[in-house]
């Protein structure tokens, strides 16, 4: 059986496939509205969510399959003290494939370690986001046209940035990407990051200047500080507003720059930036549909997704 619990789960090439197939399902999506009639999807978010419990929850259902689950840990046996092995095992007698987030790392290991269905991790703490990679991948795909030889910079929170960290990972693999971590030192990408940078040979450098960087992008991944993910409210507000990105510093930016963010964003991208036909994060938004998706197809096995 095969999980998703790590971007490096699937080989370049079964990216490609899923990728492709995304593509498919967007050019013809009424050809896909029946295939999964009679699944069930369970969506187990034990921390809030909108776009990426949403958009597993609409992705099913346009399969045409139906969906189950909670959407916070109030509201599932978690407050009476089950563990999330338990509530697997219970869950996947009533679903044929799950999708977690968890705020502690490794929960979907967990998981996927407790049950005969196929698990999807949707967010482990500060560690990976798997699904969100693939959203990202393809909106690169769509954007440039290529998923190799380009400079990206990631900026804002690095530390705990789950999405940050799996595209990483995910784009070691392809050849000819460089890197630029933009971040304050509080926030830095993670040593083990950089370890399987060096360990790949791939090209990066670290900055605390947006505007040093930016003349030289050609993807720019703007991320929030995340404040459920700091100790106290005091290092919150002095790192929040880092950097805000807006019109005048795009100025300097290349003209088919690809601006991408995981979302929700609070300050630090200006909202006269979503007219600017270079910002991708609400068609980013609609990506994630599509690749999930594909990802339930495959995962189930369903003719027309990967085997």
């Amino acid at each position: 059986m095969k999980h998703l619990l790590n971007p490096l789960d699937l080989s370049v090439d079964e990216i490609y496939e899923l990728i492709y197939l995304a593509q498919e399902i967007i050019k013809d999506p009424k050809k896909y509205s029946k295939v999964c009639e009679g699944k069930k999807l369970a969506t187990l978010f034990y921390e809030p969510s909108t776009r990426t419990r949403l958009s597993f929850e609409a992705a099913m259902l346009n399969l045409g399959g139906s969906v189950l689950g909670f959407h916070s840990a109030d509201s599932s046996s978690a407050t009476k003290g089950e563990s999330v092995a338990d509530t697997i095992r219970v869950v996947s007698g009533y679903a044929d494939i799950a999708a977690m987030r968890h705020p502690k790392e490794g929960a979907a290991l967990v998981a996927a370690n407790s049950c005969n269905i196929p698990i999807i991790n949707a967010g482990d703490g500060g560690h990976l986001h798997p699904s969100q990679t693939l959203t990202d991948l393809l909106t690169i795909l769509r954007n440039k046209g290529r998923l190799k030889n380009f400079r990206i910079g990631f900026c804002g929170d690095l530390k705990f940035g789950r999405t940050v960290h799996s595209l990483i990972l995910a784009l070691l693999r392809y050849e000819g990407i460089e890197f630029v971590l933009i971040s304050p030192e509080e926030l830095k990408l993670p040593s083990y990051n950089k370890n399987a940078m060096d360990e790949a040979g791939a090209k990066w450098i670290e900055t605390a200047s947006l505007e040093y960087a930016l003349p030289d992008l050609d993807v720019l991944y703007m991320t929030r500080v995340q404040k459920e993910r700091f100790f106290n409210e005091e290092d919150y507000v002095r790192l929040k507003d880092t950097y805000i990105l807006d019109e005048q510093k795009l100025e300097s930016a290349k003209d088919d720059l690809v601006i991408m963010h995981p979302l929700p964003r609070v300050n630090e991208i200006s909202v006269e930036v979503d007219n600017d036909p270079r910002a991708k994060y609400f068609d980013q938004v609609k990506n994630g549909r599509y690749v999930r998706m594909a990802l339930i197809l495959m995962l189930l096995g369903i003719e027309g997704g990967l085997r």
